[in-house]
């Protein structure tokens, strides 16, 4: 896939098209492409938390269970006031947890969550980021210097792996996370889990010992391969390489968890 720049740093597939007239706006009226939002997520950061899904994607991982967000501009337009409006009738139901930006790829609409983290923050309203890490840190760093959790997604240590899997490697993402420990940023890892491929207990092992390194690092979510989007595959013609690969093993799960806890690492 093919990578350009456009204003700002934005990072846009040759598919899709930056939304240009969006930053000729003013603040909070900077628009942005969107999937859909929970209004009661309890996965994706601490608390009760409000959740926004944008459009828009560059890897293609072989798990992905919403391919239908890998296109920027299938989404509906909405600006940073509209989407403020309603995460502030949510306010004191999540006043215990936030806003989560995920997607989708939502830092490929890096300007967007930028300006939202900034309105959130306006509002006392804690706001974390789910990202792969894929977008160059160069493009992408001005979002996250303003979110205040970082959800990195690290698909495997070894990167010719990761590249196998999603279509790009890990070296962005490792940059990443080494910007987020100089700037004490806290992190929460995530990794699928996906037997016979992510599954590898060496591989495990050498992401455990890498990652040990990072005192910013507060948690590990280890997360169970799962098929409940492959019908999503199958409604938008994709090919889905996984139909015959079955969720790991409760055994598989903990031994995998014990791993990074040996590391002195939150594995959950």
């Amino acid at each position: 896939m093919t990578l350009a720049k456009g204003s700002k740093g934005c990072i846009y597939s040759n598919d899709i098209k930056p939304v240009e007239e969006s930053r000729r706006k003013g603040c909070g009226s900077m628009e942005g492409y969107i999937h859909s939002v929970e209004t009661y997520g309890t996965l994706d950061g601490p608390g009760i938390r409000y959740i926004v899904f944008l459009q828009g994607c560059v890897l293609r991982c072989k798990f992905c269970h919403n391919p239908d967000t890998w296109r920027l501009n299938a989404g509906k337009k909405q600006t940073v006031h509209e989407l403020m409006e309603d995460i502030l009738k949510y306010k004191n139901f999540i006043k215990s947890g936030g806003m989560t930006l995920s997607g989708g790829e939502p830092l490929i609409q890096s300007d967007f969550a930028a300006e939202l983290f900034k309105e959130c923050k306006k509002h006392g309203i804690h706001t974390a980021v789910d990202t792969s890490g894929a977008i160059p840190l160069s493009a992408c760093r001005h979002a996250i210097d303003e979110v205040d959790l970082v959800l990195l997604d690290i698909k495997s240590i070894d990167t010719s792996k990761a590249r196998s899997l999603t279509g790009q490697g890990n070296e962005n993402a490792l940059k990443l996370l080494d910007y987020l420990e100089q700037s004490k940023k806290e992190v929460w890892i995530r990794h699928v889990v996906v037997p016979g491929i992510t599954e590898t207990y060496d591989d495990i092992e050498k992401m455990a010992g890498y990652l040990s390194k990072y005192s910013v690092i507060s948690r590990v979510d280890i997360l169970p391969f799962h098929k409940m989007g492959e019908y999503k595959w199958e409604e938008l013609n994709l090919k889905y390489e996984l139909s015959d690969v079955q969720p790991p093993k409760k055994e598989s799960i903990l031994k995998i968890k014990d791993i990074f806890r040996k590391y002195n690492l939150n594995a959950v």
